[in-house]
Formats: structure tokens, sequence, C-alpha cells
């Protein structure tokens, strides 16, 4: 498959229930057309490797999830971009939108689990910057369009791409749509649109734009569904796949079996198909026992203490969650948590949620 037919609309999946899902669709829904100015800039190499990137963090690769269908990184990244287009018309704010992954490895996040930084998961941004920095083809397009590469290497100096929590960003408002679907249908194609209608860019507290609501009820709709993926990224189940797959790469690369360079180099297809032709042909070694219990484990055991036998893992991982802006009065905007009392104990509940102490997995036999 083309690269391209991603946002072309060439790509659908459908699983067993029937649920279907099209990129093409979604993104016309977040802006109604991809502005040409983009297009030159999606079709960089920086930005088309991520192309064979998954959004889901390596869960489409194990037992344990039935992700519906494959969402890939630079999807997301085109409609990050996209958003950012149709609420800001800044032609650098899109393209800085649409460059803020282009420094995630394979399976994504897994890297930052590789690195011990679950809870916050930013290992990789100062890369990002690098990688923007240094890339000439890049520079060329920019020098061509009056922009500078410090107008575009950091999302985070506009609002509307990205704030902190619980503030809703392009960022934050992208990847929950086809998160949610993908993981638990929370999302139908006609709900994301009727939700999206609704979003306005609105003042927050230090009177910054940011994206918000400018109704109360599709807010609330809005802050539930969020939460309840937010919630599946909290269980043991989700810190199992990432976690066990981080250690899965950590004894690959000190085996020498990868090398750091081949998680940009390659797609996760390509390493997966690689990781399965190795653990073939070398069954008994360390990494043969970690990959194929990743890909093969279809539950977890929930524990509060560490099991004999099997693979464990407890630790805490970012909470990710909202508490978006509301339109009460013309000029006036309050976060929902303070005038909805469902919407301030939705938060408050997921904010004190704890799984069980450990997540353990026997080891694949």
């Amino acid at each position: 498959m083309n690269l391209y037919d991603y946002w072309k609309g060439e790509y659908f999946d459908r699983d067993k229930s029937g649920y279907k899902w099209n990129t093409d669709s979604y993104h016309k829904i977040l802006c109604s057309r991809v502005p040409d100015f983009l297009k030159d800039y999606i079709q960089l190499p920086l930005v088309q490797r991520l192309s064979g990137i998954g959004l889901l963090c390596g869960t489409d690769w194990t037992k344990l999830f039935r992700n519906r269908f494959f969402y890939s990184r630079l999807d997301h990244s085109i409609g990050t971009a996209l958003i950012a287009w149709n609420f800001s018309r800044s032609k650098k704010q899109a393209i800085a939108a649409l460059l803020h992954d282009v420094s995630t490895p394979a399976f994504s996040h897994v890297s930052d689990f590789r690195n011990g930084d679950a809870l916050l998961q930013e290992s990789t941004e100062d890369l990002n910057i690098q990688m923007i920095n240094e890339n000439a083809f890049l520079k060329e397009l920019l020098e061509r369009d009056g922009y500078n590469l410090q107008e575009v290497n950091d999302y985070h100096k506009y609002p509307i791409d990205d704030n902190k929590c619980p503030g809703l960003s392009a960022d934050r408002l992208e990847y929950m749509f086809p998160s949610g679907a993908a993981l638990n249908e929370v999302w139908t194609m006609e709900e994301i649109k009727e939700t999206y209608k609704d979003v306005a860019v609105l003042r927050n507290e230090k009177l910054l734009p940011e994206l918000g609501f400018k109704t109360e009820s599709i807010a609330l709709d809005y802050l539930k569904k969020f939460t309840d993926v937010s919630l599946i990224l909290q269980h043991n189940e989700d810190k199992a796949a990432m976690q066990l797959m981080a250690d899965v790469m950590t004894v690959a690369l000190k085996e020498n079996i990868i090398h750091e360079l081949d998680l940009y180099l390659q797609s996760e297809s390509e390493l997966i198909e690689f990781f399965d032709d190795y653990a073939v042909k070398n069954p008994s070694v360390e990494f043969t026992r970690l990959y194929l219990t990743f890909r093969n484990m279809d539950r977890v055991i929930h524990s509060e203490e560490r099991m004999d036998d099997c693979w464990c893992v407890s630790l805490d991982v970012k909470k990710r969650y909202v508490d978006p802006l509301v339109q009460v009065e013309m000029n006036r905007f309050e976060r929902i948590s303070k005038i909805n009392e469902e919407a301030d104990k939705v938060i408050k509940d997921f904010l004190s949620y704890k799984d069980s102490l450990w997540g353990c997995v026997p080891y694949y036999k």
C-alpha cells in the first residue's frame, strides 16, 4: 500500500463485530480538505517514516489487545495538523503540529518505558527538535515558504497545538478519537462528527487560546468517553503490554539482535517479522522467552503480590485526562468540573483509580 493512501482514504478496516473505520472520512471531519501547503511537508521522508509506527504503542502486535484497526503516527500527525489548521488558520502552527512526533521510534511510547519514563512519557522529545533542526529537506521547504526552523520545531509554544493537562489541545483531541474507536468503540464516526462540531477556541485562566466546548452536555459526554479510554491505559493489561515489549527491546538491543537505529529505519511490521523469525531460530534464548510471552499473552493476572513463574509488572504510568473548558456566557469560560458535579466526580474517580499492585503474565511455554 502506498504510504499516502492513509490520508487519501483508500484504507479502512473492519473487525468481526462489523465496526468500520475510514481514516479519510475521519480526517475530513477534522478539516474538509488537506490544505495544499501541507502536502509537501507530509511527503517528507522525515514524516512518511511514521506510517509504519502505530499510535497504540505496540498493542497491535499482542493477543492481549484486539485493536479494531491500525492507526499510524502518520495518521495522527496529519490529524493533529488538520485540527491546528482548522482552528488557527496558521500555517506555521499546522506545520509544527505535523512535525511534533517525528522522533517517535517503532512501538512509540514503549521506548519511554524502556527509558524508565512511564510516568511522563517524554524521553524522546529533545530528539524531536534535533531531528527537525537537522533535516535539510525540511529546511528547504521552510525557506521556500518563508519560515524558519524555530517557528516549527517545538509545537509546545502554540497552545492550540499542545498544552498541559487538563487542557484540551489539537494533539490531545486528535489521538483520543481513534484510540477510543480502536480500543473499545467508544466513538462512532457520527459521534466524532457531532462532538467536533461543538469544539471552539476559548480562553483559559491565563487568557491563552485553548480548545473547548460551546455546549456543557457535549463537553460532559466527551469527558466521560475520554476517561473511559484513559482508564484502559491505567489497567495492568496496558502496563503489561508496554513494559513487556520494553523488556523485549532492551534484551534485543543488549544482545545486538537489533540496533537503536533500526527503531527509526524499520516499520513495526518489519521488526515483528524479523523477531518472529529470530524466535523460531533461537528458541532457548531470553529474548525468545520474553518475546513469545508478549506475542501470545491473552490475559493478565491481577495480584497484590508478585507471582512465581510469571513475568510481572508494577508501576505508575502517565494519567491522560482532560477537564475541558465550556462556554458559560458570551465571554465567560469555565472548566466543566467547576460547573458540573458529574464531571467533577468522573475526573476525581479517574485520578484516584489504581489497579492491583501487580499485573502478571505466565511465561509462554
